[in-house]
């Protein structure tokens, strides 16, 4: 059986078909937007849902997660396992609330045991947006085809003002080294993106340095921030 994602997208549809998918997006979102429209100060993780309890980039998920409830970010994610659980995990060891943004799929995605909030999305578009739309800033942990669907959406946004300046903090430097390289050698070299693109995003291994650019760029994203 088709997805609702694979329905909405199949050619050949009709205008009911439209209307009446339509108003199953505009539901989608507004249990989205209604859930956590009393949320702040929040920080959404996005990272694969592969990696297992015991993985380096589990536990550094967790640190994270745990650093940014210790700090007094709300901590939001997929919901899923993974990446999505070690950091929901975290916030709950650091006393912080944990939220996720739940979506079904035919494998690897069921909700993790350490969301204080969560809503399940038929669509990723609207999960995308409720998983942006709320944080004042993103974290970035290895990951596969979503996770870089994610993020260089939030990229996109922030480079042509759709969204404003966010900070956004990269963890695992060997896992994102040859991206970097490529964004240096291959979309700077041919002018796709701007050198000053790469400023976008810090790239590090320390939860201590990632907290304090977090901390750092939403007070200069603030109005009158330096």
């Amino acid at each position: 059986m088709n997805s609702s994602n694979q329905k909405f997208l199949e050619t050949g549809r009709t205008l009911a078909d439209e209307i009446r998918d339509s108003h199953k997006v505009m539901a989608d979102l507004w249990e989205g937007l209604s859930a956590f429209l009393d949320v702040k100060n929040c920080v959404t993780v996005y990272g694969s849902a592969r990696f297992k309890e015991g993985h380096t980039f589990y536990n550094l998920a967790r640190a994270m997660g745990k650093a940014l409830a210790e700090n007094g970010f709300t901590v939001m994610t997929g919901g899923g396992p993974g990446i999505m659980e070690a950091a929901n995990r975290g916030a709950k060891d650091g006393g912080g609330v944990s939220l996720g943004c739940n979506i079904i799929l035919p494998f690897e995605q069921s909700l993790n045991p350490y969301v204080d909030r969560q809503v399940e999305f038929e669509y990723f578009f609207t999960r995308k947006t409720i998983l942006r739309k709320n944080s004042v800033a993103y974290v970035l942990m290895p990951g596969g085809f979503g996770t870089m669907d994610e993020i260089f959406e939030v990229f996109t946004l922030i480079q042509t003002g759709k969204l404003p300046p966010r900070p956004v903090v990269c963890m695992g430097k060997d896992y994102w080294k040859h991206l970097g390289k490529f964004l240096r050698d291959t979309m700077i070299a041919w002018e796709t993106i701007s050198p000053k693109d790469l400023d976008l995003a810090l790239v590090t291994d320390d939860v201590q340095e990632g907290i304090e650019y977090i901390k750092s760029g939403i007070g200069r994203a603030l109005p009158g921030g330096g």
